[in-house]
């Protein structure tokens, strides 16, 4: 018998990371601050009734032209060196990878971000990724950017679980997405999903997680009084089954909750497999 796929699917900004991916160096690089920076682009979206996150892939867009940065791949693989993470993440996939393995289950992780996939990549961690699911830019031929290629907003994130799901590894993909398939025939089942977002953007993906059987769980910056107030929230509306601090080292809660789920996808499969004998 194959082993069991377990998915931890992660956004990124406020889950992995205690801020949002452009300012641990792009937003300096322009010469703003973070403040000056967001307002900004909340000013194009209202302004123009516009997507949060086309806003702010324009101005990252006209605000690099204006300082006279080149926007290329490796450019923004240079902001994302320097994100800075939450206690344990860099330990993080390698415990979790190990228990997994002694519970007979393969576990396999995933970003499912509004950011941008180009400073993801640059990022410490990105080689621990089986796939990042995240905004792009078009490039043209002389390298730089020029223009969005796919923008992620919190609804659009859905299709990223369903992906997961079904195996289909790009981004573009609408086709596959869509073809029906029978909950035994797809690579990896909702009830053996973990969702981590940490605020109300993530609400779509963590609603579908738990209404198919999945793990929603939302994390919280232990020391940002109003992120633990948003997942406290989260709990009680039933948005998520599980309230955690971003903290991700062996001996703290979320890898003990980590721990306990995975004890129960193994359970589950070894029941089954009990169940099919004739």
């Amino acid at each position: 018998m194959k082993k069991p796929i377990v998915a931890l699917i992660y956004d990124f900004d406020g889950t992995l990371s205690p801020g949002n991916m452009q300012e641990f160096g792009f937003i300096q690089a322009v010469g703003k601050t973070k403040e000056e920076f967001w307002q900004m682009s909340d000013g194009i979206a209202v302004g123009q009734d516009a997507s949060n996150v086309l806003s702010y892939m324009k101005l990252m867009f006209d605000e690099a032209r204006r300082n006279g940065i080149r926007l290329r791949r490796e450019s923004f693989r240079e902001f994302g060196k320097d994100i800075e993470l939450f206690p344990g993440v860099r330990e993080w996939f390698a415990l979790v990878n190990d228990y997994g393995k002694s519970r007979g289950v393969k576990v396999e992780h995933y970003i499912n971000s509004s950011g941008l996939k180009e400073i993801i990549e640059g990022s410490p961690i990105a080689g621990e990724f089986k796939h990042i699911y995240a905004g792009t830019f078009i490039y043209g031929e002389n390298g730089e950017a020029e223009w969005p290629g796919i923008a992620v907003d919190h609804t659009a994130k859905t299709q990223f679980i369903f992906k997961i799901s079904k195996g289909i590894f790009s981004q573009h993909d609408t086709k596959k997405v869509n073809e029906s398939k029978a909950d035994d025939k797809k690579r990896i089942p909702f009830t053996h999903m973990l969702y981590f977002g940490d605020g109300e953007t993530d609400i779509p993906c963590m609603k579908i997680v738990g209404m198919f059987g999945g793990n929603p769980i939302a994390v919280y910056d232990p020391a940002n009084h109003k992120k633990k107030a948003t997942a406290q929230k989260l709990k009680r509306q039933g948005r998520v089954s599980f309230i955690t601090p971003a903290v991700y080292t062996e001996d703290s809660r979320t890898f003990k909750l980590v721990c306990a789920i995975i004890d129960k996808i193994a359970a589950e499969e070894n029941l089954k497999s009990l169940a099919s004998f004739r």
